[in-house]
């Protein structure tokens, strides 16, 4: 069914908007994916504070080109949908869970993305996916400034245990 000129200027609208405000674009094929699990991938992009839309890949291309965004950009082969992330920590949370709900659903692919007005290739999702939660490096920090500290109270504490064993053998 074709779509009226008003109808696609709307939806061009949408998009230059949600591309203004995201911090993270991705590019998913989701040609063969069933109803129920599109379903599922909206509500996994609600659940990351992201948005699911699909448009033509012409109106997509008019408002990348409007958008001026730099690099190559990626093949859009298939059926499109784009996931736009605005959020910090919901760029790392988005491709976690697009990278697990792409395991269960094979049907559905990254193609590429766009993150800081720069086109990213496929990969650079999944190693996105692959940072550990801000909750987790901040853990590692505190481990790691705190741990020479331990050693050193640890050395002194043996000193200590020592001088106190030899004063204990000398008064026997």
């Amino acid at each position: 069914m074709a779509v009226s000129r008003q109808k696609k200027e709307s939806i061009l609208k949408n998009l230059n908007e949600q591309m203004e405000k995201a911090r993270m674009i991705v590019f998913v094929n989701f040609h063969g994916l069933s109803t129920v699990a599109s379903r599922k991938l909206r509500t996994l992009a609600r659940a990351s504070f992201a948005k699911y839309l699909v448009a033509k890949k012409t109106l997509i291309k008019k408002a990348l080109e409007k958008n001026k965004i730099s690099g190559a950009m990626p093949q859009l082969e298939g059926e499109i949908g784009l996931i736009f992330a605005s959020g910090e920590n919901e760029i790392f949370n988005l491709a976690k869970n697009l990278v697990k709900f792409i395991k269960e659903h094979k049907e559905l692919s990254v193609i590429g993305g766009i993150m800081e007005n720069k086109f990213i290739e496929k990969k650079m999702v999944s190693e996105l996916a692959s940072i550990p939660s801000r909750e987790a490096l901040l853990t590692k920090l505190v481990y790691t400034l705190n741990s020479p500290l331990r050693r050193l109270v640890g050395g002194l504490e043996g000193n200590l245990r020592k001088f106190i064993i030899i004063i204990s053998q000398m008064k026997k």
